[in-house]
């Protein structure tokens, strides 16, 4: 099975690392950025299956991070997942075209249900 190339990009380092743990056990290949910032940067130099994105970042609203790779990227999936998200962060997402809205703390099978749906249509 061919490595599926995951952005994850949260500023809550511990949770964004462990992520990465988890699902580089079920085959994922994990870059991890803390802020939008680098997030884009990483965007440069790599082809990613999808991009796992928080709304509360230092530098950046997740909801701008996400009209950014829209503009710059806009067939990659983007699961927006949040601890704070509100049901109208939630609209503003989807409306921008997330594939995508999950709250913390994620249900891993659930998240790798949407990794291999994703998976299977590419």
């Amino acid at each position: 099975m061919k490595k599926r190339n995951l952005l994850i990009v949260d500023d809550e380092e511990k949770f964004a690392d462990m992520l990465a743990r988890r699902l580089e056990l079920r085959g994922c290949s994990c870059t991890v950025c803390f802020d939008g910032r680098s997030a884009m940067e990483s965007l440069d130099e790599m082809d990613y299956l999808l991009i796992l994105l928080d709304l509360r970042l230092p530098d950046l609203y997740g909801v701008d991070v996400l009209k950014q790779i829209r503009r710059i990227k806009p067939d990659i999936p983007v699961i927006i997942v949040t601890g704070h998200g509100t049901e109208k962060d939630r609209i503003a997402c989807m409306d921008l075209g997330a594939h995508d809205f999950l709250h913390k703390p994620l249900e891993i099978n659930t998240l790798m249900s949407i990794v291999d749906s994703i998976a299977e249509e590419r």
